[in-house]
């Protein structure tokens, strides 16, 4: 019930009037003393609220504490105003013979004050955004009447945060390299790319998406050409919002995809010979024999290494590797010739070994009437493929089957 002080001019009634009359003087004044002190007690009343923000998830505390009069409490009403609850809405009561839920119940809320002590405080646990908003304690004194506060509650929405590899193939245009989101923030989150030394050879770009109930996804891009030269460096996406207690460090490491590259057969140890790549991700590895059967009781193959269980002449042929990932396959291949007991291999790069058979033929051809090659070429190229073998690097090995072809094409013109 609100109080308000009442106005008598001297020698006047309530209204102001003039009053011939002792009567109407003395009423004047019996009036005029209870406007008073309602309008003190009023002053002196204090109704002890606040103003609240909480993140999402957590628990909070209403408060509501009337101080300062001795009038009966006969009641304490709770009242709000959500974005659940659109029209103001009556949900709690307190009484001597305790609190009762109005218009439905909801676990959530826990009377912690004191009727006694005229504490009306609610502690409200899980919150969530759709219970922002005005929540309003009302007490109701005797004689006085209502006495009020309003509390608003403000909630905070933490992003949910993610990196996206977006699995960028090697090339020569700018891509996105990797995404960062921070979805569904209130208030927006910011989000920023930590490249260190690739500052000069990425960039980004960020994005927000505004949603219906108040919150917004802000999303990060990462630009970028897909080179060998960034591949496997470490970035990191930063996250901050007021409804994180500390900003957020997610680290990434970039990644470009590529197909197995310069497939290499080398020797492991005397017994072994191993097949080596390079290519993302990592590529499985397939031995063939070429023209022949697989010689299955005398190898022994474990995903890049060939090794051989026994030394006989059995094994000598051309071995192929086949290296392959989900965005293409390559090959490297091995002759490997066997030698009273002992074991000579030789490997080279498909694409030397290749263009060398391809040089071969073209100059037998050109210098040999009707594509026909003479027993002493056939002869060569025998001799060749076992000094190949011999050899101990694999470059050196390349180097001296070019130089030996040299020569041999020059007696090829003899002849």
């Amino acid at each position: 019930m609100e109080t308000h002080p009442v106005f008598v001019s001297p020698g006047g009634n309530l209204y102001g009037q003039p009053s011939p009359s002792r009567f109407s003087v003395g009423f004047a004044r019996v009036v005029l003393m209870p406007a008073f002190l309602l309008s003190t007690f009023s002053n002196a009343v204090q109704l002890i609220g606040g103003n609240i923000t909480m993140v999402q998830g957590g628990t909070i505390v209403l408060p509501c504490k009337l101080t300062d009069t001795t009038e009966s409490l006969t009641q304490i009403s709770w009242q709000r105003k959500t974005r659940e609850k659109l029209q103001n809405d009556d949900f709690f009561t307190i009484m001597s013979d305790g609190p009762q839920f109005v218009n439905g119940h909801d676990k959530r809320f826990e009377f912690i004050g004191s009727f006694d002590d005229k504490n009306g405080s609610l502690q409200l646990a899980d919150i969530t955004l759709l219970d922002e908003g005005i929540y309003t304690c009302i007490f109701t004194l005797f004689p006085s009447g209502n006495y009020k506060t309003e509390i608003p509650l403000n909630v905070l929405v933490p992003p949910v945060t993610h990196v996206e590899d977006n699995l960028p193939i090697l090339g020569d245009d700018e891509v996105s390299l990797a995404t960062c989101t921070a979805a569904s923030s209130r208030p927006p989150a910011e989000v920023r790319w930590l490249t260190g030394t690739l500052a000069d050879k990425v960039r980004a770009t960020t994005s927000s998406i505004q949603h219906a109930n108040g919150t917004t996804t802000t999303v990060s891009s990462l630009l970028g050409v897909p080179s060998r030269e960034i591949n496997h460096h470490l970035v990191q996406c930063v996250f901050t919002s007021p409804a994180l207690s500390k900003e957020e460090t997610v680290p990434f490491t970039i990644q470009v995809y590529f197909s197995p590259m310069e497939v290499n057969i080398g020797e492991r140890s005397k017994d072994s010979l191993q097949c080596v790549t390079e290519a993302n991700p990592k590529a499985n590895f397939t031995w063939r024999r070429s023209g022949q059967s697989w010689p299955q009781s005398a190898v022994r193959v474990e995903g890049s290494t060939l090794q051989f269980l026994s030394m006989s002449s059995d094994l000598n042929g051309l071995y192929q590797c086949e290296a392959s990932n989900l965005y293409g396959k390559d090959h490297g291949y091995l002759y490997v010739h066997v030698t009273s007991g002992t074991c000579t291999a030789c490997w080279t790069l498909f694409s030397i070994l290749l263009s060398l058979i391809v040089i071969g033929v073209a100059a037998a051809v050109w210098y040999l009437p009707k594509s026909r090659m003479s027993p002493r070429a056939l002869k060569g190229s025998r001799e060749q493929m076992q000094r190949v073998c011999k050899t101990s690097s694999g470059f050196e090995k390349a180097q001296r089957v070019e130089e030996q072809e040299t020569v041999e094409e020059e007696e090829a013109r003899s002849l």
